[in-house]
């Protein structure tokens, strides 16, 4: 008799406590954890999106100086989109590279509140100009935004002068990336939190 309650109590099960208290602890753990994920999926977001597009600036930079021709960055702001136009001598045409690449859900074009651009960019913080048709005379094309860069693999503005104030501003509402062109064709990625005083940081 002692013997089979013995073998009883080693085979028996969890009792209802025990169940609810496993339970417990894993809402807790998953009360922490969710929040955190999320953080982590809408930074990597954000984060993957600005370095596309850096990468994407110094593909045009490169593209114009080995066809010996004008190259844009083109951002199809209504769209959420970019990629990389060359410019055909022979057709007077701008000539897609490749298909168009698309912000994660959550990004867009903008940055917020932020008031001032990264140190040693723009004066004043903006997206970059609108590009231009090869209508004569050109005429500006609604929603979209270009970085020019020339044959030198300088960015220069719509009448081929060279500029620094040529930039990309993402934003996810909790932190803002911006990708610059300086004058020497230099391009960089920055980052600030979503806030009007900007703390720029070079990534």
């Amino acid at each position: 008799m002692s013997r089979n309650s013995s073998s009883f109590r080693e085979t028996r099960g969890f009792s209802l406590i025990e169940m609810m208290m496993v339970c417990a602890v894993m809402g807790v753990i998953a009360a922490i954890a969710i929040p955190m994920s999320g953080n982590t999926l809408r930074y990597l977001k954000l984060n993957g999106d600005a370095r596309d597009m850096s990468n994407a600036a110094a593909l045009a930079k490169m593209r114009a100086a080995a066809k010996f021709t004008q190259s844009r960055l083109y951002l199809d702001l209504s769209a959420s989109t970019f990629y990389i136009q060359t410019y055909d001598k022979t057709t007077s045409s701008w000539v897609n590279e490749a298909g168009a690449s698309y912000l994660s859900s959550g990004v867009s074009y903008g940055y917020g509140p932020v008031s001032a651009a990264p140190p040693n960019t723009q004066t004043t913080i903006g997206q970059p100009p609108q590009c231009m048709n090869t209508a004569t005379p050109p005429a500006a094309i609604a929603n979209s935004a270009c970085i020019i860069f020339n044959s030198r693999g300088l960015p220069v503005d719509t009448t081929g002068s060279p500029t620094g104030d040529g930039a990309v501003y993402l934003t996810d509402n909790s932190a803002v990336y911006g990708v610059t062109a300086a004058a020497t064709g230099f391009i960089r990625l920055w980052r600030t939190p979503y806030q009007t005083t900007a703390s720029w940081s070079q990534q």
